[in-house]
């Protein structure tokens, strides 16, 4: 088999990059603000959260490749504490540090 060259690398990975973010940037830049329905306006403010969830919680739930909702899941444990932080003072490093600091202690039990 014949080895790829560092160039075509370089060439597919920076050019994904760029078709990504020129359909992404579209959106923005070519339909006004004021075109964009309130409905939609509302429903795009809960991406981010939804991503964010979508990326977090499989690691939480899941150990060893399989579910774990016990008290011996330290991650899970870790998540709920920094949750609780986060709903209830709503500042963003102090439930990161909350959460690590939850998971370290607990890591070390």
């Amino acid at each position: 088999m014949k080895p790829v060259g560092t160039l075509y690398l370089w060439t597919i990975i920076i050019g994904g990059m760029l078709v990504t973010y020129a359909t992404r940037l579209s959106f923005i830049l070519l339909i006004p603000q004021e075109r964009v329905p309130a409905l939609m306006k509302q429903a795009l403010r809960y991406v981010p959260p939804a991503v964010l969830a979508a990326l977090i919680l499989p690691d939480l739930l899941l150990s060893d490749g399989s579910f774990q909702l016990n008290l011996q899941n330290y991650r899970l444990l870790a998540g709920l504490l920094a949750a609780l932080v986060s709903w209830r003072t709503k500042n963003t490093w102090l439930t990161i540090g909350v959460g690590m600091g939850a998971l370290w202690l607990l890591s070390m039990i």
